[in-house]
């Protein structure tokens, strides 16, 4: 007798992408966690322990939905009607106002093969440069930084395994613990053996608790921390000369630039006591090997590249890049945060991380794709630029979002929701009926993690295959045949596969001679070596799982020093928004929610949205343990349950953003944009907050 199917795959969540095994028996599918997956080594959080209950979610959507008009509900439809009225709305805006009329919005969770596709669609078969993505909502200020500084966008430089040899980690912005907890164990492994680790972060979050010593800034002055630990590492003796003189250039500026940074001036700026920071540069220059990462706290705000180069500066200074055990890096945060920015559905991008107004790049991308670099568009607009825009004229007035949902992941939410409802035509992709999706004109039902295959590339920059374990329900259909439907009803099929081993393939040559080189990264190899890490020109080549041991990416091999000053957030507490708001997630939510609010256990486990609020701001507004509140900003209002904790700082609230409806993060956050990756300020805007009457708070 025959027994289960087995399909050793990966968890559709975070940038991990831990190892699975799904078995299917008579329609059960058991999943257990891959004792021997690099990542995770058996580990799993409670959202990949139960993410096969999203295969057979009741809320699934399995038929096409479309609107007869603006004011009658959603109701199913066939393929072919579906596709047809979205062919039909994005001929008629670009016959109306021209091809950049219509765009694409897609995600950081979308397979290599999807982004990569989703770029090709807009710049090919629509002839448009409205693309963009929500990972530029998420790692976009770490890879600017990482890019002017070593030439190149890689999260880590070498792998996560690399943590628990360090000696000593300065983690910035980060709760892995709830975000990412099997990767707890390398720290854990490396604290085991005496390593001393330092956290960063306004929150006395799991992961601060179990570090050495734990900095509590204000909100948004990482940058000036980074500042005064560099000008102390400088006063105490611990710069390492000989590898700024050999292998940087820019730092005499940079010195200079910190002489203005003296401790008790930055302690007065960040709330950080001197005798603290002192502590962490010692722990830092003594140590054998050091790693110093930074994650969405530091980066996520209006000047977030220039904070990550700040702490670049100080890893630069110290001698640590490219040292075993040692380095920067930066904690990607989606499943595919790291892949989905390096092929082509960023506005300003094409495959290989190459630059869309490279005469070079164009030219071979052109011949990639069968096309004439004269017909490719320039670049577009940022993420929350072209969403501003919406509807409006010279903006895009027929949109496709693949993978995100924007009515609760957006700053600025209610001017999003506006927007969105200001379109002449909304066509989602999705699996459930999001907040986006009951906004559009027409709903189409794609396949889940476990019933396609495709190619993601994890924080490590670790290229893995996510398998196909189980069919898709009837009347469901991926993503890859989506686009290629549609771009055969607008004459362009010639150009588009449905296949994803073709798409792959023809990925690994537009992104070849890239900095994100996949050339060498068959799907063969990617089986048969627990995954590749680029860059990997060719077939022959081992892969590249640490870099700048030798060089950095850069045309001299050298890295680059940047002087950078700290400012202030784009929006300050005062009289009438008295508190720091900043968001984050938690442990048993994911993203927008739209996945983990559907699985039983976690919804049960964290039902509903909180405010997480000091003892002395919830005595001073009269508000207890389990009350409802009011969170106010210049932009909008949430309505939320008071968690009281002295985890927090005084003059700070924390919101995580897993949401939506009155219960919004980012009704509250601030659309101040970074001018480097045009990152939203999504960690500082200043709020007031209420407690509501039983009446009010129904």
């Amino acid at each position: 007798m025959r027994g289960p199917v087995s399909t050793a795959t990966h968890c559709p969540y975070c940038s991990l992408q831990c190892g699975i095994t799904l078995a299917v028996e008579k329609g059960r599918v058991e999943l257990a966690a891959q004792e021997d997956w690099p990542t995770n080594r058996g580990g799993l959080c409670q959202k990949g322990w139960t993410a096969a209950e999203l295969l057979d979610s009741p809320e699934r959507l399995t038929a096409p939905l479309v609107r007869d008009s603006r004011d009658q509900p959603l109701r199913p439809a066939s393929w072919d009607e579906a596709l047809g009225r979205v062919a039909v709305a994005m001929e008629r805006s670009r016959a109306e106002h021209g091809p950049d009329s219509v765009g694409c919005f897609s995600g950081g969770g979308l397979t290599n093969e999807k982004a990569y596709q989703a770029g090709k669609f807009v710049r090919v078969a629509l002839g448009s440069s409205a693309i963009d993505y929500n990972g530029r909502f998420c790692m976009s200020s770490a890879a600017a930084a990482g890019t002017k500084a070593f030439g190149i966008d890689r999260g880590l430089p070498f792998p996560l395994a690399d943590i628990a040899g360090a000696d000593v980690v300065l983690l910035v912005g980060s709760n892995a613990a709830d975000t990412m907890p099997p990767a707890m164990q390398w720290f854990e492994a490396g604290r085991e053996r005496g390593a001393r680790h330092v956290v960063v972060d306004p929150r006395a979050t799991a992961t601060a608790r179990a570090a050495h010593l734990h900095l509590q800034p204000v909100p948004g002055s990482d940058l000036a921390l980074a500042n005064g630990l560099l000008h102390l590492a400088i006063r105490e003796g611990y710069i390492d000369e000989a590898y700024i003189d050999g292998r940087t250039t820019g730092f005499a500026e940079v010195r200079r630039a910190v002489r203005a940074y003296w401790p008790d001036r930055v302690e007065r700026m960040t709330g950080v006591p001197v005798q603290d920071m002192v502590a962490t540069v010692r722990l830092l220059g003594e140590a054998r090997s050091a790693m110093i990462l930074t994650a969405r706290g530091a980066e996520q705000h209006a000047h977030g590249t220039e904070t990550a180069l700040a702490f670049l500066n100080l890893a630069l200074a110290l001698g640590l890049p490219g040292r075993p055990f040692s380095g920067w890096g930066t904690l990607t945060g989606q499943g595919n945060g790291q892949g989905g920015r390096e092929h082509g559905q960023k506005a300003d991008q094409l495959p290989g991380a190459r630059r869309i107004d490279d005469p070079a790049a164009r030219a071979h991308v052109a011949s990639v794709w069968g096309i004439e670099p004269e017909e490719l568009p320039g670049p577009g607009l940022s993420a929350y630029e072209m969403l501003d825009r919406l509807g409006t004229p010279g903006g895009v007035r027929t949109l496709l979002v693949m993978a995100s949902n924007i009515a609760v992941s957006a700053p600025n939410r209610d001017r999003m929701v506006d927007r969105l409802d200001a379109l002449d035509f909304l066509a989602v992709c999705d699996m459930f009926l999001s907040e986006t999706a009951e906004r559009a004109d027409v709903v189409l039902p794609i396949a889940q993690w476990a019933e396609e295959e495709g190619t993601l590339t994890n924080l490590e920059g670790r290229v893995i295959l996510r398998r196909k374990a189980v069919e898709p329900p009837p009347g469901v259909r991926s993503d890859l045949e989506v686009l290629a439907d549609l771009a055969e009803r607008l004459g362009r099929g010639k150009h588009f596969s449905a296949d994803p081993a073709e798409v792959y393939d023809e990925l690994r040559r537009a992104s070849a001679g890239g900095a994100a080189d996949y050339a060498g990264i068959s799907r063969e190899r990617v089986q048969s070596e627990q995954g590749v890490f680029w860059p990997c020109p060719d077939v022959s080549h081992a892969g590249s799982p640490r870099l700048f041991t030798e060089r950095f990416a850069t045309p001299d091999g050298r890295a680059r020093f940047h002087a950078v000053q700290a400012q202030e957030p784009a929006e300050l507490p005062d009289e009438e928004f008295p508190l720091i708001l900043t968001t984050g997630r938690v442990l048993r939510q994911y993203q927008s929610g739209t996945q983990t609010r559907r699985v039983p256990v976690l919804a049960a486990a964290e039902p509903e949205a909180f405010v997480e609020v000091h003892p002395y701001v919830a005595a001073r507004a009269e508000v207890g343990e389990g009350d409802v509140v009011r969170l106010r900003s210049r932009r909008g209002t949430a309505v939320l349950r008071a968690r009281v904790t002295d985890t927090i700082r005084p003059d700070t609230v924390f919101v995580p953003f897993h949401w939506g409806g009155r219960a919004a993060a980012n009704a509250l956050t601030n659309p101040a944009l970074d001018p480097y990756s045009r990152m939203p300020e999504f960690k500082a805007c200043a709020v007031a907050l209420t407690r509501l009457d039983p009446e009010e708070a129904r």
